[in-house]
C-alpha cells in the first residue's frame, strides 16, 4: 500500500499579515522555516520514494526541509490563481464563496479547473504508484491540501474543499489504492 503524506507549506509574511497569497506569494519566514523543521521531526524516520511539490518557493522549501530530498515540481499542484486579488488583505477582498469574485478581480481561476488539475495529478499518481508499497510526500497550499483531501474523502456537500485543508506546517496521511 502506498502512503501519501500531504503537507502544507510553512508560514510566510503574507500568511502572518492575513493577505491573500497565491502565485505572487513569498518564501518562508522564520516561523515557516521552524514549521518545516518541525515537520521533519514529526515525519521521523519515514523515507520517501517520491517528493512532489507545487512550483511555489514556499512549498518547495517546506518539502525539501521536511524530507531532505529534492522535490519534483508539478504545475498541477500550483496554488489556486487568485488573479488581481493576489497579495491583497483578506478583509478587503470581495469574495464569491471561498474565492475572490471574478467579476471584480481579473484572472481568478475557476474552481472547477483547479479541482480538475489537482484530481488529474492524483489520478496519475494512483495509476503510477497504486498497489505498490512505499511513501510519497506532496507539498502544497491550503487549497491544494483541501483538494487532495476531497480526492480521498469526497467533495463536501457545500462544495467547500477548504474545510479539508491543512494549516501552515501541518500534514495528513492518506492510503492510495
Amino acid at each position: 500500500m502506498t502512503t501519501i503524506y500531504v503537507i502544507r507549506h510553512g508560514q510566510t509574511d503574507w500568511n502572518k499579515e492575513g493577505r491573500m497569497q497565491g502565485r505572487a506569494g513569498l518564501p518562508l519566514n522564520e516561523q515557516g522555516l521552524k514549521q518545516a523543521e518541525r515537520l521533519r521531526e514529526m515525519l521521523g524516520s519515514n523515507t520517501f520514494d517520491q517528493v512532489f511539490s507545487s512550483p511555489q518557493q514556499r512549498a518547495v522549501q517546506t518539502a525539501e526541509i521536511a524530507t531532505g530530498r529534492q522535490a519534483a515540481i508539478d504545475a498541477r499542484l500550483d496554488v489556486f490563481d487568485l488573479g488581481e486579488a493576489d497579495g491583497l488583505p483578506k478583509a478587503e477582498v470581495k469574495m464569491n464563496g471561498v474565492v475572490p469574485d471574478s467579476d471584480v478581480y481579473a484572472g481568478v481561476e475557476e474552481v472547477g479547473s483547479f479541482t480538475k488539475r489537482v484530481f488529474g495529478f492524483m489520478r496519475e499518481l494512483e495509476k503510477s504508484y497504486g498497489g505498490r508499497d512505499g511513501n510519497i510526500l506532496i507539498s502544497g497550499h491550503r487549497c491544494t491540501t483541501g483538494c487532495i483531501g476531497a480526492y480521498f474523502e469526497g467533495i463536501p456537500d457545500d462544495g467547500n474543499i477548504l474545510r479539508l485543508s491543512l494549516g501552515n506546517g501541518e500534514y495528513k496521511v492518506y492510503e492510495l489504492g
